[in-house]
């Protein structure tokens, strides 16, 4: 097993860490979905609200896109 791929388990582990003890703790303010809508404006108002949704549903149309195709994206 790579250091690669020992960082990339712990970086999962320390994220189902933190979300289950923000889930556990019924803090759901301190969750990742939280975070998302607010950075980005998903639920609600705020300044730049359609350039950071645009932001948002770009970061995730290249993720598919560069997961899908092998990473030529």
């Amino acid at each position: 097993m790579s250091g690669w791929t020992v960082a990339w388990l712990l970086w999962l582990l320390a994220f189902a860490v933190i979300e289950g003890i923000a889930i556990y703790r019924r803090r759901y303010e301190g969750t990742l979905s939280r975070h998302v809508w607010k950075w980005f404006a998903i639920k609600g108002q705020g300044r730049n609200v359609r350039w950071r949704r645009f932001i948002f549903l770009a970061g995730w149309a290249w993720l598919t896109v560069h997961f899908l195709t092998g990473g030529w994206v």
